[in-house]
């Protein structure tokens, strides 16, 4: 029996993907071999040795510490593009009410009082001061051609925008969903010196950190409007709100409220529901608990953050479950100790990535506590499974 701990509401249709004749799904448990979290942070848990691998049910993983995780040879899952159609839909909303001022002129209407006859006049003597500009013709930016990426420029050009892409690590897959019409860009400055509209998609590393900061905003049409439905850290908020004092930056939509940010008359900070919705929910939860199964099971690893991707299937005989250190002769070892065991190799299958490596051997029958043992003892192995 397989324990798994939830540290959040996960969605009743993924947890249903864990049958309960093989396991223990409870929000409080010990010793659990796996973990199912959304946005619960995990820095300071303290983690059992039992622990094998981490399903977050959305894709950034911030709050989980993949380091320390990978260093005990925990597999950290998230679930890339299962949330992609919830955030498309709100940048695609999001570029409507930076275009129309829409919230800024629903607040003024909230707030209007007298008679009606009063509420029309004035109205008609504010309605100037929401004048706003249409989409089609207008350059719309984007920063990162994942799941997310890839839909928001698609579907912006259905709006009659032009868009431009910028990713330098940008996949086959994605690659084959984008269309030919979404333009390449050379360089982050070629994107950003040519955008009227700029969305950002890409996940929080040292590398991405305050990408959008004073230097890069130098570089930006005048009265260009941002979308940042990454992570707040993405942008540098000082050198925005500067930008907006300066005219540099018309409006800003993002899904990160801050003290500063919140009530400015030309930002919509929204309270982080880029993937708050039903769909959205049951389709992370299904997809990573699909993941955490596969894993626990047959060893095999899809989506993993931390580790390659590693798909064997299923022969008659049994499997061993390698987890180890990226270094030389590692598979030699394993085969010797399997050899002088008597065990016949029916089928295997090694993958690395960095520091890591992920070995899957099918043998022709079960492996002893003894032989375990011995590929448990090799210089570099983090754990071993016999499934």
């Amino acid at each position: 029996m397989y324990k798994i701990l939830t540290l959040n509401n996960i969605s009743v249709k993924g947890l249903d993907r864990l049958p309960r004749d093989k396991y223990e799904v409870a929000s409080e448990t010990q010793n659990p071999d796996a973990i199912l979290v959304r946005s619960q942070n995990m820095h300071e848990m303290a983690l059992p040795a039992t622990l094998k691998a981490v399903g977050r049910a959305g894709a950034g993983v911030n709050n989980i510490p993949v380091t320390s995780l990978s260093e005990r040879g925990v597999v950290v899952f998230n679930t890339p593009g299962a949330n992609a159609n919830a955030v498309k839909e709100l940048v695609l909303v999001s570029l409507f009410l930076a275009a129309r001022n829409i919230c800024q002129a629903w607040s003024a209407a909230s707030n209007l009082i007298g008679t009606d006859d009063e509420i029309h006049r004035e109205v008609e003597a504010k309605k100037k001061h929401f004048v706003g500009i249409e989409l089609p013709g207008k350059v719309l930016g984007v920063v990162g051609l994942g799941a997310i990426g890839v839909q928001v420029a698609n579907a912006a050009l259905a709006l009659g925008m032009r868009v431009i892409g910028y990713d330098p690590q940008i996949t086959v897959k994605r690659a084959w969903a984008l269309s030919a019409e979404v333009e390449q860009a050379s360089s982050l400055d070629h994107l950003l010196s040519q955008v009227d509209f700029l969305s950002l998609h890409v996940p929080l590393v040292d590398a991405t950190r305050k990408l959008i900061n004073q230097e890069k905003i130098k570089i930006m049409k005048l009265g260009m409007r941002l979308l940042n439905f990454s992570r707040a850290e993405i942008v540098d908020e000082d050198a925005v709100i500067n930008a907006i004092k300066e005219g540099k930056i018309a409006a800003y939509i993002c899904d990160f409220p801050s003290n500063r940010l919140k009530g400015h008359p030309q930002v919509i900070a929204l309270p982080h529901i880029g993937a708050s919705t039903n769909e959205a929910e049951e389709n992370c939860a299904v997809m990573v608990a699909d993941q955490i199964r596969e894993f626990l099971q047959d060893g095999n690893i899809r989506n993993s953050v931390n580790f390659p991707d590693v798909m064997l299937p299923r022969t008659e005989g049994w499997r061993i479950a390698i987890v180890n250190a990226n270094v030389p002769t590692m598979v030699a070892k394993i085969s010797t100790h399997l050899a002088e065991e008597g065990l016949n190799i029916i089928d295997m299958l090694n993958r690395s990535r960095g520091d890591l490596a992920y070995t899957l051997v099918d043998v022709d029958g079960t492996a002893s506590e003894r032989l375990i043992t011995e590929i448990k003892n090799i210089h570099g192995v983090l754990s071993v499974r016999m499934l």
